[in-house]
């Protein structure tokens, strides 16, 4: 049923694109033109708004169906050799997170104050460590519990949502955080050779090089919860705290792997294309309206105003800095204040370059190539670098599969509040030997 609403939502958006299009055959665009044309944009964006979600949340059932327990000697009872079926393992996870759940309400101990967990919510704690021993922080003295892995899992999917570097990037899991060196070599500058009978063949090494990940840890920061909404069993602290750390974690992490500097954060992908190559506008003559002023100029040839503008020239060279190997599978990823411009940009010819995808997880695509919204991405502006282009599967998102959440009963004691506070450990860089499989655009500085 969600496929065919997936597909009958992108029919509808591709008839709306197409009814829009019809704006650049006018002779002369009025201010009624330009108003009906923008309603129409925003129902498109509204539509991939719907589309999107459908398709995460297909998305997510297919990630939990596929859930497999790994093998164990004896995992919560159950002896070696033992089946592990879906239903007791359903059974097993569901008891964990009420257990878990208790814990984040009640607490480890038992005081005057607080009652603490139940015994049997202790043992279960115990028991499921060997399920769960890469969830947590591992330390109950610490005031931590493993987390469970639905718990894990919906914070994770909500922090690609706020954070589309997570969904375009290749994930590394590491169990431990240590430092991580990982092997490149560009032999792009050797080929083979032809060798006589009888003659022996040259010698030409590998060259290989490394780019080091860390582990920096990432914080949600204090989240307080008063004891009254704790003390209610209407209130649902698990989905709480699940919206309050992806909202964080997503953003943060979405913001550094797009623009952090390296050294003391990660590397990110705009921080790394500029220091590999980059290309700037055309110029003048090169074709498209101007992304910011949409409607104020002709819709093909129109002239080109620098900082405040891409035509679709400046799209093919971008495109042409990348070698041909990397833009098999390549995007485009730039601010959503672009894609608004960009949608009812023409090359010379006067075709649209923006095509919206109309069967079922097909992406909308730019000049032939799918496109990800990043709005850490720089907006419009003198000298900005506003797009990139490349293979984005080439940034890597190091990430240590561990979840810690603490619990902090006593420091807000006084105002009636408990606060609850998560950490991460991630690091990402862009795996170029030399051969640069992302570049940027930077527009004009005048």
């Amino acid at each position: 049923m969600s496929v065919a609403k997936i597909k009958e939502l992108r029919e509808k958006r591709a008839a709306i694109h197409a009814e829009a299009m019809k704006m650049v055959d006018l002779p002369a665009i009025t201010k009624e033109d330009r108003a009906k044309f923008d309603l129409q944009m925003a129902e498109i964006d509204t539509i991939k708004g719907d589309i999107d979600r459908l398709e995460r949340a297909l998305a997510l059932d297919t990630e939990l169906r596929e859930t497999t327990a790994p093998p164990r000697d004896k995992v919560a009872g159950q002896e070696r050799g033992a089946a592990i079926t879906p239903e007791i393992r359903k059974a097993k996870d569901e008891k964990y997170r009420r257990a878990y759940s208790e814990y984040l309400r009640l607490g480890p101990r038992q005081t005057d104050f607080e009652p603490g967990m139940s015994e049997e919510s202790r043992e279960a704690l115990r028991v499921g460590r060997t399920e769960y021993r890469d969830m947590g922080i591992g330390t109950n003295t610490l005031g931590g519990y493993f987390v469970p892995q639905g718990f894990v899992y919906d914070i994770e999917s909500a922090m690609k949502y706020y954070g589309d570097m997570l969904n375009q990037a290749e994930m590394l899991d590491t169990a431990s955080g240590q430092p991580l060196p990982y092997p490149t070599d560009n032999d792009t500058s050797n080929t083979g050779e032809i060798v006589g009978e009888g003659q022996q063949v040259s010698d030409q090494d590998v060259t290989v090089g490394h780019i080091n990940f860390n582990a920096w840890k990432f914080s949600t920061k204090l989240v307080k919860v008063s004891i009254e909404l704790i003390q209610d069993s209407a209130f649902d602290m698990e989905g709480f705290l699940k919206n309050k750390f992806a909202i964080r974690l997503g953003r943060i992490l979405n913001t550094k792997m797009t623009v952090g500097a390296g050294s003391t954060e990660p590397n990110g992908i705009l921080t790394a294309a500029i220091a590999a190559c980059g290309v700037p506008v055309a110029g003048g003559g090169a074709y498209g309206i101007p992304v910011i002023a949409l409607g104020s100029s002709t819709n093909t040839g129109g002239a080109e105003t620098g900082g405040t503008s891409v035509g679709s020239k400046d799209l093919v060279n971008l495109e042409h800095s990348v070698d041909p190997v990397y833009r098999t599978g390549a995007k485009y990823m730039f601010h959503d204040t672009l894609l608004r411009g960009l949608q009812g940009e023409l090359d010379k010819y006067g075709r649209p370059l923006w095509v919206p995808g109309v069967s079922v997880n097909a992406p909308d695509k730019l000049n032939g190539y799918a496109y990800s919204i990043n709005n850490d991405m720089p907006q419009m502006g003198l000298s900005a670098n506003t797009i990139i282009f490349g293979n984005l599967k080439k940034y890597m998102i190091r990430r240590v599969k561990e979840l810690g959440i603490l619990r902090l009963t006593e420091r807000f004691a006084d105002y009636g509040q408990i606060a609850f506070i998560g950490f991460a450990r991630y690091d990402g860089n862009l795996l170029d030997a030399g051969t640069h499989p992302v570049c940027y655009l930077q527009q004009a500085a005048a």
